[in-house]
């Protein structure tokens, strides 16, 4: 395809493999709409937003590799790209200062929008952190919860694998490689049962190796897809403190385990528990505290999805008494029988964002039952 008329893959991987500054990036989507329209507006609106000479070369100069690279990825089965301001891109981290340009997703892009936690610690945690760190994530997921973590060695990992033990468990990892690399390659069966029951997410593009600077990047997405982060030990210098601070400014709550005077791993949280990071002894804390956030977050997906604020709860079988024809559509392709998300989509024609947002807010409301990755009408 010429280069002055892009596919709308290839315009939005041209804006992200331009690299640089992401302020002007964002600046020139939200001023013309998507990345195709940013293409055509040219050099002079380029520089207007803030780009520098560089990031102008390479979007009109576009690394035709490496796109190809990007566009040969995407066409494999459960691979997304999400670029912000699309109705896919998950709504808690598209209202964060610093979220991405794009999300490059394997797996369900749909986990991206149900109610998360994070839950994140030493890479070398001790062995009773990483036997909390399984607890609480075992136990947020068994509640409803997605568990949220970065893919690293310790607490992130044995609360992925904990929650994938979880009969109906979901998780998502947030990682700072390209999507066909694993950090740390031990991991890769790892990434493959997450990607096989949730999602794993990178910003970077297909191709991109691990550099440092990259993974506290990554962790302002594990923050700001989530409700509130727990921290389970962590040093006082560590990536998991980064996550906390992140979440703190993002507005989510921040939760953290005490630990022993004597252990270095526990300074961390006891400092963030000095700074005011609520102190938990039991994941029902952790439950409690997000319920708040998760009825906030129900609220703004009834008027991004133009839905009611309140519904009257109904007898069996029938409609919601809601005006809005695709709730009422999605009720009546519901019923007792637990259904998979591709059957509900054939069924009513919706799209996989908004009918994973609509059951999410049937779910809060206390409407549909979430089961294995089914929904159904609660009984």
């Amino acid at each position: 395809m010429p280069d002055d008329l892009p596919s709308p893959h290839e315009a939005l991987l041209r804006l992200i493999l331009a690299g640089g500054a992401l302020a002007p990036r964002r600046t020139l989507l939200g001023r013309f709409g998507d990345a195709a329209s940013v293409l055509r507006a040219g050099p002079t609106a380029w520089r207007s937003a803030g780009c520098n000479t560089e990031q102008c070369a390479r979007i009109a100069i576009p690394d035709h590799a490496a796109v190809g690279r990007c566009a040969a990825w995407l066409m494999a089965p459960d691979r997304h790209l999400l670029g912000i301001g699309s109705e896919d891109y998950p709504s808690l981290l598209a209202s964060t200062d610093e979220a991405p340009l794009a999300l490059f997703v394997q797996g369900d892009p749909t986990a991206l929008w149900h109610p998360a936690v994070a839950v994140v610690g030493s890479r070398t945690p001790s062995p009773s952190g990483a036997e909390l760190a399984g607890e609480f994530a075992g136990a947020l997921a068994g509640s409803g919860l997605c568990v949220v973590s970065g893919l690293a060695a310790g607490v992130d990992a044995r609360a992925h694998q904990a929650a994938l033990d979880v009969a109906d468990g979901r998780t998502v990892a947030v990682v700072a490689t390209g999507l066909d690399l694993t950090f740390p390659p031990r991991h890769a069966a790892l990434h493959a049962r997450i990607a096989a029951r949730g999602a794993v997410v990178s910003e970077y593009p297909p191709g991109t190796a691990a550099r440092p600077g990259q993974f506290p990047a990554r962790n302002r997405i594990v923050a700001g897809l989530t409700l509130g982060t727990v921290v389970i030990e962590a040093a006082a210098r560590s990536g998991a403190l980064i996550t906390a601070r992140l979440a703190a400014e993002a507005g989510r709550e921040v939760f953290a385990l005490p630990g022993s005077v004597r252990n270095p791993r526990a300074r961390g949280c006891h400092r963030l528990i000095r700074d005011g990071a609520h102190l938990v002894e039991h994941p029902d804390e952790v439950i409690a505290g997000v319920a708040g956030l998760a009825a906030s977050l129900g609220k703004a997906l009834r008027l991004r999805l133009d839905a009611p604020t309140e519904q009257a709860r109904t007898a069996r079988g029938r409609v919601p008494p809601s005006p809005e024809p695709d709730y009422q559509r999605l009720w009546k392709v519901l019923d007792d029988n637990p259904t998979c998300m591709d059957s509900l989509i054939q069924r009513s024609g919706l799209t996989a964002a908004r009918l994973s947002a609509m059951l999410l807010i049937m779910e809060l409301d206390g409407k549909v039952v979430a089961n294995h990755g089914r929904y159904c009408r609660k009984p």
